[in-house]
């Protein structure tokens, strides 16, 4: 079930971000825009290329006052650890969030009951905490970032964006 246009299910949780591990609150980003990405798990084939990516794109996603933080059942010490001994995770400034018993997960609907871990599912949610924009894939494969910012950026927009639609492009007039 789609949860668009809905108010985004608020959580706190532990989770790993500039060097030391602390208490996050979804609500603690209103009037931000907020990319909530969950992952299956730390140490394992993908995720880390969407983290990198995504810890390599944080600046502009910043500019957009747009707040990332990625999600998976690991705890906020395995994320820690996954930071100092991975280059690619160590670049990431964004917090890292520990969903150890899947709460969060189920709350969002992307959490996989056989496998006990996240399913790979991303979510935008506006400055009022609605929920904006929602995807789930394979955990094969990995999310664009690019596609990511294009839709925070339409969104954004306030217009009516056609198909393949970037920033500084027209929108559609409602007639």
């Amino acid at each position: 079930m789609s949860m668009i246009k809905e108010t985004a299910p608020d959580f706190e949780t532990d989770a790993y971000f500039d060097g030391d591990i602390r208490k996050v609150k979804l609500s603690g980003y209103s009037g931000k825009w907020v990319v909530l990405f969950f992952y299956p798990g730390d140490y394992t084939f993908v995720c880390p290329t969407e983290i990198e990516g995504f810890a390599e794109d944080y600046g502009k996603f910043k500019e957009k006052n747009c707040e990332i933080l990625s999600v998976s059942t690991d705890s906020a010490h395995v994320h820690k650890a996954w930071a100092s001994s991975d280059p690619r995770i160590g670049k990431v400034k964004y917090p890292m969030l520990a969903d150890r018993n899947g709460e969060i997960s189920r709350c969002y609907s992307v959490y996989n009951e056989s496998k006990g871990s996240a399913l790979r599912g991303l979510f935008i949610i506006d400055p009022e905490g609605k929920v904006r924009y929602e995807t789930i894939t394979d955990d094969s494969v990995g999310r664009s970032t690019e596609e990511t910012f294009r839709v925070l950026c339409a969104l954004q927009s306030g217009g009516l964006c056609p198909v393949n639609w970037h920033s500084g492009q027209p929108t559609i007039k409602k007639s």
